[in-house]
């Protein structure tokens, strides 16, 4: 029997299911992908907030990958927080020794409350090291600003920059995919109320998984956007802070 498309994802663990890990995981498996998960950090949350990060060494991060990359071949990788910079230089040299698989980086760099989830050096290595190896990077408007924007991203090495603007005071959500030549694409979506657990994990997840499908970048983006946008509009309630985007709407 042949196998669905292969994604591995390396990020931090999520108890709730609402973002990091386990919105990767749901993510791709509802795009008819099988994941492939490599743990950077385990963290304390729930859907108000993070209430504490425990990084993982750097050498049970390459362990993990390297045992299931030697054993499956991966169509594309997808990256959220990576832990220290350690572990960042050993995810980099792992990519490195992949250079035709996708990487989609989504550099999270706080939670939707604030909360800290990259040092000062860790971000230092994500663009010293993962930003020139990567497909696509997936900030917000926020995270863009505080890296450089699209320019400085697309300057680090980056082949394509998508801003999302859900932290922008727009009655529509603007989406611009950026390239070195200028705007790729703008795309925008209404703007749903509430707030939401988990959006850009799984924006960026999506794309991961449409790129393995071999899908181009453009066309990716905008379907996972529109993929994205239905997960909140059917998205559900169930703590005391954020919604959850509800990632099995298709069934």
């Amino acid at each position: 029997m042949s196998s669905p498309p292969i994604v591995l994802t390396f990020a931090a663990s999520d108890p709730t299911g609402g973002a990091g890990l386990q919105a990767d995981i749901l993510t791709l498996a509802s795009l008819g992908c099988h994941p492939l998960s490599v743990v950077t950090a385990l963290t304390a949350q729930d859907t108000r907030g993070v209430e504490a990060l425990l990084e993982v060494e750097a050498r049970w991060v390459e362990e993990q990958a390297r045992r299931v990359l030697q054993d499956m071949p991966v169509a594309a990788f997808k990256l959220g927080v990576l832990g220290s910079p350690d572990s960042i230089a050993a995810i980099a040299a792992i990519l490195a020794e992949h250079p035709q698989v996708p990487v989609v980086v989504d550099p999270v760099l706080a939670s939707g409350r604030g909360d800290a989830l990259s040092t000062e050096a860790s971000i230092f290595a994500m663009k010293e090291r993962i930003f020139p190896l990567a497909s696509i990077v997936t900030p917000n408007s926020i995270e863009a600003q505080r890296l450089g924007g699209a320019a400085g991203l697309l300057g680090a090495g980056a082949r394509f920059v998508l801003v999302t603007g859900t932290h922008e005071a727009t009655p529509d959500v603007v989406n611009t995919l950026y390239a070195l030549g200028g705007v790729v694409r703008e795309d925008r979506w209404p703007r749903l109320p509430g707030s939401y657990h988990g959006s850009g994990c799984t924006l960026a997840s999506a794309i991961a998984a449409l790129l393995a499908k071999g899908r181009e970048v453009p066309l990716a983006v905008r379907e996972a956007q529109e993929y994205t946008w239905r997960t909140l509009a059917a998205g559900f309630r169930p703590g005391k802070g954020q919604s959850l985007p509800n990632r099995l709407f298709p069934a």
